[in-house]
């Protein structure tokens, strides 16, 4: 059996004591009785056989509480090897939580996963390790920062040089779109610990790139971010498929939807008013509610300097067509290369999969190319991002044939698109979402 399904919300709640076993020290358990505790305020989790009350701790983690609680009940140790680098220097926080361990006889995956696919998956990532596929090339990303730098310059030179005609607006309205979105993957990269030698180094370069270039919280970007790689396309786990009721998605809510009559806009319609919105899902992903006041601090700088340099180049206040453009092609940009590798994927309820399964069925590849890899900062590679968060971009490719032999191996569909094809799709698989909550509609 499988643990129920984890809410999302819930009030506070004491951490249990330790459960003493027959040896005086820890208990023992089954998968039934470590399953029973997946509510807010009373959760375990299980990693490498051992079992941790993680009831309290969840506040404290720095990926948020809601990505633990995703798992509250369940085998955690794929996700727990994948987000952290350093598994050593976690393995000493955890001490406190552990309470016991699974019996002898319990298997080592829960809701019968298949354990050999497991362990083949667990082999592969230490041959990717052992190969170096997890060691940064810090040149790499100076030049990208470097090249983001210079897009910059140039626009505001342009700006200061030739003015704000129409023809120079369009112009720097295209280089700083261009610098806004490759910053935008340049903080998804520190974001995910990829970096840096340490975690301390990326936490701080992530606030002050997100901050400063995007003028964004770090801490809300970790917040959301980390529950669509722990559970990607999974209703009510991963945010990114929460489409706050302007879009249905996938196959199973169009129909839950179109069954209950829930109408707050023509779905039937939403693969061609999704083209007028996406400057609107684009700024959902960058406004946070919550925000610390350090990530709070950055951003009012981010402010205050896009205000000096449109006050120093001489901008008017009317003349708004260079922020105004840069947004609309960043947002565009943003939205377009961020769902062409789910959105068209399987999207459902929780399934309750083995980390390779699981991630392979919510995203697919778009092929190779200088161009590509450039335009989407990687995220071509989408499934051994997926796969590996905290490998360094530029690795990926490397990654790539040893992932889809496994896959091959087991029958699990590694999925390569275009570029113009995955964009397709998000077209295609929006209108038969659509269809799919008008019949319902109508008809159920």
């Amino acid at each position: 059996s499988c643990p129920d399904e984890v809410p999302m919300m819930g009030g506070g709640g004491q951490q249990t004591d330790r459960i003493t076993g027959t040896n005086g020290r820890f208990g023992t358990y089954t998968w039934e009785e470590v399953q029973k505790h997946t509510k807010f305020g009373d959760q375990w989790i299980v990693v490498e056989r051992k079992v941790y009350n993680v009831s309290q701790w969840v506040k404290r983690h720095p990926g948020g509480l809601r990505i633990i609680g995703h798992y509250a009940g369940e085998d955690a140790t794929e996700a727990f090897t994948a987000f952290h680098p350093d598994l050593q220097l976690v393995r000493k926080y955890m001490k406190p939580l552990l309470i016991g361990e699974l019996e002898a006889s319990e298997p080592s995956q829960d809701c019968q996963k298949n354990a050999a696919l497991v362990e083949d998956f667990r082999a592969l990532r230490e041959h990717l390790e052992a190969e170096g596929c997890f060691k940064t090339q810090p040149l790499f990303f100076m030049l990208h920062l470097g090249h983001i730098l210079l897009l910059e310059v140039i626009a505001l030179m342009l700006v200061w040089c030739f003015g704000t005609g129409w023809i120079n607006t369009a112009i720097v309205a295209v280089l700083m779109a261009t610098a806004q979105s490759q910053a935008g993957w340049l903080q998804h990269d520190f974001g995910h610990l990829s970096v840096c030698k340490t975690s301390r180094w990326n936490h701080l370069v992530h606030k002050f790139v997100i901050g400063h270039l995007k003028g964004a919280s770090a801490g809300w970007w970790n917040h959301r971010h980390f529950q669509h790689h722990a559970k990607p396309n999974v209703f009510k786990k991963d945010p990114d498929v929460n489409m706050l009721n302007a879009f249905v998605v996938g196959k199973v809510q169009p129909v839950e939807y179109g069954v209950k009559k829930i109408k707050h806009l023509p779905y039937n319609h939403q693969h061609k008013y999704f083209f007028f919105s996406k400057s609107l899902y684009g700024y959902r992903k960058v406004i946070a509610p919550p925000i610390a006041l350090g990530d709070l601090q950055l951003i009012l700088n981010f402010c205050v300097t896009q205000c000096n340099c449109e006050i120093l180049l001489g901008v008017k206040s009317h003349d708004c067509g260079v922020p105004v453009g840069r947004r609309f092609m960043e947002s565009h940009w943003f939205v377009w290369v961020t769902q062409m590798s789910h959105m068209p994927m399987h999207i459902d309820y929780e399934k309750h999969q083995d980390w390779l399964s699981m991630q392979l069925v919510a995203t697919c590849n778009i092929e190779q190319s200088p161009f590509n890899d450039w335009f989407s900062g990687h995220l071509n590679f989408q499934i051994e991002h997926h796969l590996f968060p905290t490998m360094p971009r530029h690795n990926y490719w490397r990654a790539a044939p040893h992932v889809r032999a496994l896959c091959d191996k087991y029958g699990v569909k590694y999925q390569e698109k275009t570029l113009y094809g995955a964009f397709a799709d998000i077209i295609r698989s929006l209108e038969e979402s659509g269809e799919l909550w008008l019949d319902a509609y109508l008809n159920k």
